[in-house]
């Protein structure tokens, strides 16, 4: 029992986090249909549109970065009705001592946004249920490994 205990803190210390979230919130939610008609042909078309996502940050203090991710709602076709949705979330996160601009970055575009789009995903489809459209399919997962591997190649 002794052996497994030692193991398993020996485990936890290798894979010590080397940030953590310290805070969390909706910077901006912006949800506009100009018009009944836009919401008609919306609700016909909504398979014609397409997600973006955007990832941000600042340096709030030495060791205090602010992570802004934003989902929005984008048309395929240019000859659509445009609407303006947008949800920006903030998370706030605190970096470790000693590490490294390549490991900042990858906190900032890959482990932040994977840990918190649950619930930015979460809330972006509840704002469009709740506005007359149940037809939003937003993919449950976005791998951001892969994006952040893509985004290196361009």
């Amino acid at each position: 029992m002794i052996k497994i205990k030692f193991l398993m803190e020996k485990l936890l210390k290798k894979k010590k986090m080397n940030y953590k979230i310290i805070g969390k919130y909706i910077n901006e939610l912006d949800f506009n249909i100009p018009d009944p008609k836009t919401f008609f042909s919306l609700t016909k078309d909504i398979s014609n549109y397409k997600i973006n996502i955007d990832i941000k940050s600042n340096q709030i203090e030495k060791k205090i970065i602010n992570v802004k991710t934003a989902l929005k709602l984008i048309p395929i076709k240019e000859n659509l009705q445009k609407i303006d949705t947008k949800i920006v979330f903030s998370t706030i996160i605190e970096i470790s001592d000693k590490v490294d601009k390549k490991e900042i970055e990858k906190i900032i575009l890959v482990k932040v946004p994977t840990e918190i789009y649950p619930q930015l995903r979460e809330i972006f489809i509840y704002v469009f249920e709740n506005s007359g459209f149940k037809e939003v399919k937003i993919s449950k997962a976005v791998d951001f490994q892969k994006l952040f591997d893509l985004r290196k190649i361009q």
